[in-house]
């Protein structure tokens, strides 16, 4: 039996989320603030029988912000479970407690949580006329968190992650209009306590690693103290007799220490010599008070720990962190095993973000061995290393939205041998793909070396500021990569980037063309026929796709480049690319030129005569806040962009006022700076502003970005 599926419904950051989960070690990756917590708490308060006294304590900072004002609204927690077992004891508390029963067995149930107005409340509401929304809000006006209740279900066979059917389970309250009582094929049946499903599944919670030592000396949250509780209930009477009756002798022995009967002594004649006998105590003894129960007993043990390496064993402060951590998260594991040799009808391990201060290497060590087989294993992560070594169809990604969280399911949909070369490939490259708010595809090197360089001179803030990332794909075979942005799957922006490869000459063959000539043109023709079939291609594959969309160069990026009027920068690598004085004369005016077939021929042989990844090294020296980015360029990250910040526009234009002016004093773009001021307080528009900044200097080099936006 394992979590197949969990709904969260206005619980805290979740507006209406839908995990997946499968056998065996699931991930979740996000971002920090993007929900793990959260997510792994709504479980805990369903399955962790720690958790459950705290589940009536729901309060109004547990309602999702999107709703505004929470007062009628219902937070809704639903778990379901698959692969159940045909053992009668399984089958017995899923049919009479949460089975959706259909048959005699159930292989699927679900386990829900509402918390919810009282049943007053939801009266009330239901005898409301339709549409009589003075009526609604003066019911509503009076709620406290007080009227809600706490209410456990199973059998429910509805999805809660669909809108309509929360207005018929909680009420529709645009329309005013509330059903009262539950229609129980929708919410489910009341589960009874001693039906609940926390008592019958090993679970265990393994809180974020961030401050263990302090939890070693905490008798609550101690792992050891823990372990040691559960083995000293095991020990048998009659193996630990003598060790009771030695610390019952060792007690004595101790209160009858000469130095102990005289301090006893001393005590008693002060007491006397200073209050008189008539107030003195009628006896005072010192007393040994060493526990001789087993329990107590054993939880008096420390645990002393050597560092790799290492000859001397210390106290758990003593270790580094990573250390520490290490053996919690060791101790809490043992503990989690511990509890799993009972008989259960199910195991649960979560996991909160392990990587504190732990290794790379160790990272990827336990999540490579942590395998119980019988074991559904939950990670949370924003570690690297974890992302890199999880299996992608066991991957949920939460990316934050305004005031809520959604979750992505990165495989869902794709068939296995997809799946599996998507794995293959993202093994270097899943990190970037998956943690970015927006990622640029391109084809080769020199892209991916230079746009970032060219984002960050140009514009003054880097891709990583932004929050997109560039993957190099290095060839055209964006469609198996760029499947995995998709309404069902990550819906996140993607630009690929790709060249059209139209030819730079007319390659109409002409009387007198040598065969040097004839060979380039061919070489032209076969490119631009690819070109323009990869295009058709590439088209037709991001149509209805509104998550991916494709930018083209007309040439190819070092053309493109060039001809954006980039001769300048060019130009400056013509020395580390020719020694010949005239080569690099000549090479200097067809750059020079305008002339997209002579430039375009120079800067194609400067690039293979380096090899362009190494022509884009030498290129990237020379790029500054004057290079122009090429529109394609600049379309394509404005695509990728979810959202461009005020403040981020901000930056982008105080940044080029500021080298503008570095460069030439004699620049004034007061005006500029009082419209950006009213720009920031919603007095004046983008369009007002970049008006401004264009008038007070037309050519500058970020405008054609700054007007995609």
């Amino acid at each position: 039996m394992y979590i197949s599926k969990v709904t969260l419904i206005n619980f805290r950051n979740f507006k209406n989320t839908l995990f997946e989960f499968k056998k065996g070690i699931n991930t979740i990756i996000g971002e920090n603030g993007s929900g793990k917590t959260n997510l792994f708490r709504a479980i805990r308060l369903l399955l962790d029988d720690n958790m459950l006294r705290m589940s009536y304590k729901l309060n109004e900072g547990d309602f999702n912000r999107h709703l505004g004002d929470w007062k009628g609204h219902w937070i809704i927690i639903s778990v379901e479970f698959a692969d159940l077992s045909p053992d009668e004891a399984v089958q017995s508390l899923f049919v009479h407690g949460v089975g959706n029963v259909e048959d005699s067995t159930v292989d699927r149930a679900t386990y829900n949580l509402f918390f919810r107005p009282k049943a007053d409340i939801r009266l009330r509401l239901s005898q409301l006329e339709r549409g009589d929304t003075e009526g609604m809000n003066a019911i509503l006006s009076e709620i406290s968190i007080d009227d809600y209740e706490t209410y456990f279900t199973g059998k429910s066979s509805v999805d809660f992650n669909d809108e309509n059917i929360y207005q018929e389970v909680v009420g529709d309250f645009d329309a005013v209009q509330f059903t009262f009582p539950d229609d129980a094929s929708k919410v489910g049946v009341r589960v009874p306590h001693q039906l609940s499903i926390s008592k019958e599944v090993s679970f265990t919670f393994i809180q974020a690693l961030r401050d263990v030592v302090s939890d070693f000396h905490n008798t609550r949250t101690n792992p050891l103290l823990s372990l040691l509780k559960m083995k000293s209930e095991d020990i048998d009477e009659e193996d630990y007799a003598s060790i009771s009756d030695t610390v019952k002798e060792l007690n004595e022995s101790i209160e009858q220490l000469p130095d102990v009967l005289d301090v006893s002594k001393n005590i008693k004649e002060t007491i006397k010599s200073t209050v008189g006998e008539t107030y003195s105590p009628s006896s005072l003894t010192i007393k040994s008070n060493l526990s001789d129960e087993a329990n107590k007993l054993l939880q008096s043990l420390k645990l002393f720990i050597g560092e790799p390496d290492e000859d001397y064993e210390g106290a758990v402060h003593e270790l580094s962190l990573g250390g520490a951590n290490l053996i919690y998260l060791t101790l809490k594991l043992l503990e989690f095993n511990y509890q799993k040799a009972r008989e259960t009808f199910a195991n649960f391990l979560l996991i909160e973000e392990p990587e504190a201060h732990i290794h790379t290497h160790i990272q990827k060590t336990l999540f490579d061995k942590l395998d119980y087989g019988d074991t559904q294993i939950i990670y949370s992560t924003h570690s690297n290393q974890i992302s890199e070594v999880s299996n992608l169809s066991n991957i949920n990604v939460l990316s934050k939205r305004r005031n809520h969280a959604v979750s992505f399911q990165p495989a869902r949909g794709l068939n296995d041998d997809k799946v599996e070369k998507l794995e293959r490939y993202l093994d270097a490259i899943r990190t970037n793909l998956l943690f970015a708010k927006g990622v640029m595809l391109v084809e080769g090197d020199a892209e991916e070396l230079l746009v970032p360089l060219l984002i960050k001179n140009v514009l003054g803030v880097s891709l990583d500021e932004l929050g997109v990332s560039i993957i190099n794909v290095r060839s055209t075979g964006f469609e198996n990569i760029a499947e995995i942005f998709h309404s069902a799957r990550i819906q996140r922006k993607c630009a690929i980037i790709t060249d059209l490869d139209a030819s730079i000459i007319d390659y109409t063959p002409q009387e007198g063309d040598g065969e040097t000539l004839e060979k380039f043109k061919s070489k032209c023709k076969n490119s631009e026929i690819k070109g323009a079939e990869r295009k058709a291609k590439l088209d037709e594959f991001v149509r209805e796709n509104d998550w991916l969309d494709v930018f083209y160069a007309d040439h190819t990026f070092e053309v493109d480049f060039l001809m954006a009027g980039n001769q300048f920068e060019v130009g400056k690598t013509l020395l580390e690319v020719y020694e010949d004085k005239l080569t690099i004369k000549l090479a200097k005016e067809e750059l020079d030129s305008g002339d997209v077939a002579v430039a375009g021929k120079r800067i194609l042989t400067m690039a293979k005569n380096k090899g362009k990844g190494w022509f884009a090294i030498l290129l990237g020296k020379y790029v500054d806040y004057k290079t122009y980015i090429p529109d394609y360029i600049a379309d394509a990250l404005n695509f990728a962009i979810p959202r461009l910040a005020k403040t981020v526009i901000s930056d982008i234009i105080k940044y080029r006022i500021g080298k503008n002016i570095k460069d030439d004093e004699s620049l004034n773009f007061d005006r500029t700076k009082a419209v950006l001021e009213s720009f920031l307080i919603n007095e004046a528009n983008l369009t007002d502003l970049l008006d401004t900044l264009e008038g007070d200097y037309e050519d500058d080099a970020a405008l054609n970005f700054l007007k995609a936006i």
